[in-house]
């Protein structure tokens, strides 16, 4: 077993958290975001998928930088958090949740909005013509037969939330114990003499983890697209 040394596994635990935060927090909004771009038609639609996505084609520093004036001590939302709320996010492993969750969003919002446009809408108008309300027809019809593609664009917002880099260190820095994430961490002792040892450790934890993540996601399509074609 790979000899991690503290610094190392708080790297390592901080980046879990931070994951896993920013998945959960992600999670009803990228429902709700999934299932508006695939059954509902308005005006604006095709600039609203256009803007979702845009954290996948810019690059991480430019959104890290975004968030730092939003959010920031003299930003107006990360001063009114301050003032009002006695909330501070920059430079905080909160912060790294929130720059983690937008870079992920994106990937869960493709996942969940495939997967609720696969479900029958003749089973959706089945059961709003025996009475049942929309948010009845959500939560018993829609949401069940869309689950495999709800845990996989979790899983996959996870797993892009655990390797995020660019937007993370650009609005919280690399503080060790507060903000090293396994990123992070690994970019630190690249820039250490003599710390390729630690460096191929983090690394073959993020593998690791991120292959396992991957294949999670990918067993879930699969196993949805084959209920599908019963």
């Amino acid at each position: 077993m790979p000899d991690f040394s503290p610094a190392e596994l708080t790297a390592i635990a901080l980046s879990l958290k931070v994951a896993a935060v920013a998945t959960l927090c992600s999670l009803p909004f990228g429902v709700a975001m999934g299932w508006l771009l695939a059954r509902v038609r308005f005006p604006g639609k095709l600039l609203l998928d256009t803007l979702m996505y845009l954290p996948l084609v810019l690059p991480p520093v430019v959104t890290g930088y975004a968030l730092l004036i939003g959010f920031g001590s003299q930003g107006p939302i990360g001063r009114f958090l301050a003032e009002y709320l006695h909330i501070s996010i920059a430079f905080r492993w909160t912060g790294a949740a929130l720059a983690s969750a937008i870079m992920g969003f994106p990937l869960m919002v493709r996942a969940i909005r495939l997967s609720i446009e696969s479900v029958d809408r003749r089973l959706e108008q089945a059961a709003s013509t025996l009475g049942a309300n929309p948010w009845r027809v959500f939560f018993g019809v829609t949401l069940p037969l869309s689950w495999p593609g709800l845990m996989a664009g979790a899983v996959l917002c996870f797993a892009k939330a655990l390797g995020e880099f660019g937007a993370t260190i650009t609005f919280v820095s690399n503080i060790p114990g507060e903000t090293q994430t396994l990123s992070s961490a690994i970019w630190g002792l690249m820039q250490t003499p003599d710390a390729e040892s630690g460096v191929l450790r983090l690394a073959l934890v993020a593998v690791a983890i991120s292959f396992a993540a991957v294949f999670v996601s990918e067993w879930l399509v699969q196993r949805q697209r084959a209920g599908a074609q019963r």
